[in-house]
């Protein structure tokens, strides 16, 4: 039985790979060469083409929020619009919440 596999991501070429997890060796996108992020195991890539779905992930991505698995099945909350981000960085900065906090919180108060 192999090992369970994981997504990687790399920003720069809009790329998502699935490898297996753990491992102790740094993962390389094949294309760019650059390093692949661990995003984790119920992670859903948007296409290629969809700009504002890359550009909400980048957000997601660099502010440490990854996509593991639950014990119900996904990761729970994650905005999918830029609208959804700039009101919970908004939120974040009107009440000093943590951005990273914010950005999978379900509701707003």
């Amino acid at each position: 039985m192999g090992h369970a596999k994981t997504s990687y991501v790399c920003l720069p070429c809009r790329a998502s790979y699935k490898q297996p997890y753990p491992g102790d060796h740094e993962r390389r996108c094949p294309r760019c060469g650059e390093g692949l992020v661990h995003v984790g195991s119920a992670f859903a890539a948007p296409r290629r083409r969809d700009d504002e779905g890359w550009r909400v992930l980048t957000v997601l991505v660099n502010a440490g929020i990854r996509f593991p698995r639950s014990c119900c099945g996904g990761p729970g909350y994650r905005p999918r619009t830029l609208r959804e981000v700039r009101e919970r960085m908004t939120y974040a900065a009107r009440t000093g919440e943590p951005i990273a906090r914010a950005l999978v919180r379900p509701e707003l108060p």
